[in-house]
């Protein structure tokens, strides 16, 4: 039987050994390092091609990012005197417009230098090929440090951004892209630097005269795209035949952001979406990942599906008000029914709603038109509603956004695909009233039709900090049997509360530090939790993010108000 199956005892068997998964691992990983290292050095290769002066000046090392509009490298300043220099290398595309290429510049030269606020050192130009050069500021992560953050470290981190924010909107530059790859941070050497500024606007008394070019550009296209839209509109239908050399799908795009053209640029993503999520990942000019990709929310809120419901409720009325409009009119005499048919068209509600068409009422009229440039989940609601009338506000609601991630530990926080979406996401945290009423005071009507109400900030940001979800029943046992010592303040309360569940966080943490079920070490294992002073929270600083986070725009703090807040006290400008 042994010879049949062709075993022969005493003979050791051989056996093909088991790879090992982590050296396969590390195959891989070594792969995919060398296929980039490769094709980093082709793209140094044609950026010393495409501008060949940098070479007698620059020794580039490394490219350290990628966006959609530039590219970074890391390189070293030839000086015959002294170390050599580390200077930041921005390549922008040879598509970007020159006015906005130098409005970019103006920027850097006008405000930068100072206040945390990215300067530059020089410019090299070559036909259509752009290199900027600024110091280079070696940065971590946002979400690499975020939980390991103690509690004066993001007071200070707020306190630089806003001082920071300040020092551009008293140029009246409006950066538009605030976010955390784009303020850079270096925590050994507590250096900060707010950079990017390609899709920086002017306010209406800028002191950078190119931005206000900018400015005019946008009006003239805008105003130009309504008046092509008001000759074109009564002959065009859905799915027709657009005019004659003009793409459809750019007109639409067009008539949608009219910064998106080529000389206004704006956010987009590779596959030409603005805010595009997951199918084009922006990645930040100065090499920091962008962690959009990733989120702890879900994709639709409660909030959004009732909004999205509330469109069919709309379009139920609207049918109901175009079905009783031709009643109205019948007791009156002919000529006046033609009369009053002409004035009802012009003025009237549509009647192609849930529809494959487009009625002539809806074509003729004008096109809303408003700058929505930015990073999806940091736009601010007057963005998101398509305000006209944009002011440095949006930059402030963005570093609102940021000082909830660093409170709440979690980012991104905020993140939806579209702009309807992102608004049902912040009427989740600031409530729907509250959203409605803060609309119009800015012109615009939001219709919800259930009623969400807003959430408490401190109790918010704890629960996702790390705290049980059971929080605010503690929280409100606690607060229901109160000392009668006037001294056992609201304070002592959360710190109280803290310590009682420090060490189930701790064991929470450890669990999740062993592994996964396949083994592989969990992502939150890699960072150390830093509970330093998060134990006593002030108030101070859920007062001041509300004001960060107010809905309305003209209310909102400022900068340079905010920087004056309670919540910095002790710190000096």
């Amino acid at each position: 039987m042994e010879e049949t199956l062709g075993i022969r005892t005493g003979e050791p068997m051989a056996f093909s050994p088991q790879p090992d998964p982590v050296q396969a691992d590390d195959a891989v990983k070594k792969h995919a390092q060398s296929y980039k290292l490769s094709g980093v050095k082709k793209d140094i290769e044609k950026l010393y091609e495409a501008v060949p002066q940098l070479s007698s000046v620059f020794k580039i090392k490394d490219k350290i990012g990628e966006g959609t509009f530039s590219s970074v490298y890391l390189a070293t300043a030839q000086s015959q005197e002294g170390p050599e220099e580390e200077i930041a290398l921005k390549h922008l595309i040879p598509t970007s417009h020159p006015v906005r290429i130098a409005a970019e510049l103006q920027c850097l030269t006008v405000a930068g230098g100072q206040d945390n606020v990215m300067g530059v050192k020089y410019c090299f130009r070559k036909n259509d090929h752009v290199v900027i050069a600024m110091p280079y500021l070696e940065h971590e992560s946002f979400l690499d440090i975020l939980n390991s953050l103690s509690f004066q470290e993001v007071r200070e981190y707020m306190f630089n951004l806003l001082k920071a924010l300040k020092r551009i909107h008293q140029f009246g530059i409006v950066h538009r892209d605030v976010k955390p790859s784009n303020f850079l941070y270096n925590r050994h050497l507590k250096k900060y630097a707010l950079v990017d500024f390609g899709l920086a606007q002017g306010t209406n008394d800028t002191k950078i005269d190119l931005l206000k070019c900018v400015q005019s550009e946008a009006q003239q296209e805008s105003c130009s795209l309504n008046k092509c839209r008001g000759i074109t509109g009564n002959k065009t239908a859905l799915g027709g035949s657009a005019p004659k050399g003009v793409d459809p799908q750019a007109a639409t795009k067009s008539a949608k952001r009219p910064c998106a053209k080529e000389h206004i640029q704006t956010k987009q993503g590779k596959d030409g979406k603005e805010g595009s999520v997951g199918l084009s990942v922006q990645r930040s000019v100065f090499g920091e990942r962008n962690f959009n990709i990733h989120s702890s929310i879900s994709h639709e809120s409660p909030a959004m599906k009732l909004i999205k419901h509330s469109k069919t409720v709309d379009v139920v009325s609207r049918k109901l008000a175009t079905k009783k409009k031709p009643n109205s009119t019948k007791v009156m005499s002919g000529g006046v029914i033609k009369k009053t048919a002409s004035s009802d068209s012009a003025h009237s509600t549509c009647d192609c709603y849930a529809t494959d068409r487009v009625c002539s009422v809806c074509l003729s009229r004008r096109q809303q038109v408003a700058p929505r440039a930015g990073t999806p989940g940091f736009r601010a609601p007057e963005v998101l509603t398509k305000c006209p009338n944009q002011t440095t506000a949006i930059d402030i609601w963005s570093a609102g956004v940021i000082f909830l991630s660093l409170l709440s530990g979690r980012y991104p926080f905020y993140k939806a695909s579209d702009d309807l979406t992102a608004l049902a996401q912040i009427m989740t945290i600031r409530g729907s009233r509250e959203t409605i009423q803060a609309a119009k005071a800015f012109g615009k009507s939001i219709l919800c039709s259930k009623e969400v109400p807003a959430q408490d900030l401190r109790k918010l940001c704890e629960r996702l900090r790390g705290l049980p979800s059971n929080t605010s029943t503690l929280a409100s046992d606690t607060q229901g049997h109160a000392s009668p010592n006037p001294a056992f303040s609201e304070k002592t309360d959360h710190k109280a509360l803290y310590l009682k569940h420090a060490s189930q966080m701790q064991q929470s943490e450890n669990f999740l530090c062993k592994g996964d079920h396949n083994g592989h070490r969990s992502r939150f294992g890699e960072y150390t939790t830093n509970s330093e002073g998060w134990d006593e929270v002030p108030d101070e600083a859920y007062d001041l993010l509300d004001k960060l986070l107010d809905l309305n725009p003209a209310s909102r703090i400022t900068a340079e108000e905010a920087l004056l807040h309670p919540f910095f006290k002790d710190m000096s400008l």
